[in-house]
């Protein structure tokens, strides 16, 4: 799916999401569809109902940024939804990702500082290109993880050692697939991003079902519980940077939280294993 078949199918999802009394429309009778018609999304936008059918049918056609924010408003986006659909419209000439073997120096340098505290750094395409040593003890699994299976996303939905290690994994699951595809809209058409996507797709039920609801979120500051077999049940703060020189990748920390031990206790049990 490039990202003008994205746009069509995010814009319809928001569209049937709504009802008329969500943006102040009688309710009306002889509704066959859910949600509202294209006529009242247009309407509300102040753009013609070809214009817009044009748009959710993906065709190649522009739109200025006050048309799109007029929409955004029409279609009630939270931000996170208006930033994904300025993504899907940026007239940008590349949507695919630099490959990046391994983090930078400094990057490794920076998460092995923050030892008990768990972090990792991630590419663009959300693949794992280093942990520290707290990571690899909150999830010993990430280390025999090989090639594209090296990948946050994949190691959520398919390996079962992530679900019985996340505690609320449904909710933890699908918050982290959002912030996915609103962080991943402009590498859709991406080889190895399209390649991660279809494998999910056949591989998890869940992630199938979910990927085709089209939700997006922002990254958001968070407490992430796990029940680890061997360390008993760990709380952490869940922290995003992006490096300035490095805007691509994602350094991830899990910080302690004040007054807990989880970090001390994560760092113990190998110890005495």
């Amino acid at each position: 799916m490039n990202r003008r078949d994205e746009l069509a199918a995010f814009l319809r999802a928001r569209r049937e999401a709504l009802r008329p009394e969500d943006v102040g429309l009688p309710p009306g009778r002889g509704r066959r569809t859910p949600g509202l018609r294209r006529e009242e999304i247009a309407l509300l936008a102040g753009v013609s109902v070809t214009w817009y059918t044009w748009l959710e049918q993906g065709r190649p056609i522009n739109a200025s940024t006050d048309v799109l924010e007029a929409l955004a408003r029409s279609l009630r986006l939270d931000e996170a939804g208006r930033q994904h659909l300025l993504a899907l419209t940026a007239r940008e000439s590349s949507e695919v990702a630099p490959d990046v073997e391994e983090a930078p120096d400094a990057l490794i340098r920076l998460i092995a500082s923050m030892n008990p505290a768990p972090a990792y750094v991630l590419g663009p395409r959300w693949e794992f290109l280093a942990w520290n040593e707290a990571q690899a003890r909150l999830y010993p699994m990430i280390e025999r993880l090989n090639g594209d299976d090296c990948n946050l996303l994949w190691v959520v939905f398919a390996e079962p050692a992530a679900r019985e290690l996340i505690v609320d994994w449904p909710d933890q699951a699908r918050r982290i697939m959002a912030e996915f595809r609103a962080g991943t809209a402009g590498l859709r058409t991406d080889p190895r991003v399209v390649a991660l996507i279809e494998r999910l797709r056949t591989t998890s039920p869940e992630f199938a079902e979910w990927w085709a609801q089209q939700d997006v979120a922002q990254f958001q500051t968070r407490v992430r519980r796990y029940h680890h077999e061997r360390a008993g049940e760990l709380a952490f703060e869940y922290q995003q940077l992006t490096p300035s020189e490095w805007p691509g990748l994602k350094v991830v920390c899990q910080l302690p939280l004040p007054g807990d031990d989880s970090a001390e206790r994560l760092a113990a049990w190998r110890s005495i294993a």
